[in-house]
């Protein structure tokens, strides 16, 4: 079993920012990729930002240039730093995990899901 624990969501107002953080433990194994993803009322859940293995990272077009993902391979964490946000990034933030372990073969977690909310 994989354990994904996630923080930092939160109210904000236009033109701040927030970073999330994912921290994965449990039986890992081999991370192939970590992301965030986002779900706003209504709609689907949507790629925001993701890192593989080997540290490429790709971006909805909607957030390049304002947030920035990173991972700290050591700790099993991924980190979202969220700048100049707007009201349409309001969502509720997802972190999923992909990864292998031997000899069971690939698995997909989420976590739980945290609130980001930006409002004047």
């Amino acid at each position: 079993q994989v354990q994904l624990v996630e923080s930092g969501g939160g109210l904000v107002q236009p033109g701040g920012s927030l970073r999330l953080s994912c921290a994965a433990s449990g039986n890992i194994g081999s991370i192939v990729f970590m992301g965030w993803y986002r779900q706003a009322p209504g709609k689907q859940r949507d790629l925001v930002a993701g890192v593989t293995r080997d540290g490429s990272t790709n971006y909805a077009d909607s957030v390049k240039g304002r947030f920035t993902i990173s991972r700290d391979n050591a700790k099993n964490t991924v980190f979202l730093q969220m700048n100049s946000l707007k009201t349409e990034d309001t969502a509720v933030y997802y972190c999923n995990l992909g990864g292998i372990v031997v000899p069971t073969g690939p698995y997909n977690y989420w976590g739980q899901g945290t609130q980001v909310t930006v409002s004047s």
